[in-house]
């Protein structure tokens, strides 16, 4: 399907995405909910080579929050086999594609192979500029903001000096511009913990497709509503 990039009369420098409903996929489809796990997780490159095309130059992932151990052990265990498997399969040809990978999130509770296959595939692409590609895995939003506020206490701050910019340079997106946009599939119409910092001024988009089936047409369609909305932050028009 040809799209009309005429219509994207603005482009979001900084998306992200709250990918939902990988589990009702599998459902639907009588597979059992890693399935729908391991598709969801297949579907990043497909909406990553879209993102590049239609110009955006941060792309944030919420792949797994620190709610998510609270799910059952096996579908944990499972998900978490199937993200370590993705970055080494995935990392080479990203790299090779001007992708540089960034976490979001800490590595407290996961075990040393996914930390090391995490690290080593930062330190491959830290040179890449196409994208930049944050995945979000064990984070959540207060906990990076509680985290900065311990940092900062640590390096002794006084108080008169934290401002804005200051504690923005202790959190993981530390460097970065804020999401301009976020998109949560599957219909939910919460923030689930996600960025709730930087998202200050961010426009969402809710669309009832399932992650696993949220295409490039898919994301042109949310693209196409941010094009149309009025950017204020927090101030008047013409004023």
């Amino acid at each position: 399907m040809e799209l009309d990039k005429s219509a994207l009369t603005k482009i979001p420098v900084h998306a992200a995405i709250i990918m939902d409903g990988n589990g009702r996929w599998a459902q639907r489809r009588g597979l059992p909910r890693l399935e729908g796990h391991r598709a969801g997780t297949e579907n990043i490159r497909r909406v990553l080579e879209g993102s590049v095309e239609f110009g955006i130059k941060v792309l944030t992932i919420y792949a797994f929050s620190t709610e998510n151990w609270g799910r059952p052990e096996d579908e944990v265990h499972g998900l978490l086999g199937i993200l370590e498997e993705t970055i080494r399969r995935e990392v080479p040809e990203l790299h090779k594609n001007g992708v540089r990978l960034r976490h979001l999130g800490t590595f407290e509770g996961v075990s040393d192979p996914m930390r090391q296959a995490i690290q080593s595939a930062i330190e491959l692409t830290q040179h890449n500029d196409r994208i930049t590609l944050n995945v979000a895995f064990n984070y959540g939003g207060r906990a990076e903001i509680l985290d900065a506020a311990r940092r900062l206490i640590t390096d002794h701050v006084r108080p008169e000096q934290v401002t804005e910019s200051l504690f923005e340079s202790y959190l993981y997106t530390a460097g970065l511009p804020d999401p301009d946009l976020i998109i949560r599939t599957a219909g939910e119409m919460r923030l689930s913990n996600f960025l709730i910092w930087q998202a200050a001024y961010a426009e969402y988009y809710s669309t009832p497709t399932l992650w696993p089936d949220f295409d490039k047409a898919e994301l042109y369609r949310a693209l196409v509503a941010f094009s149309q909305r009025q950017r204020r932050f927090g101030k008047l028009e013409n004023v």
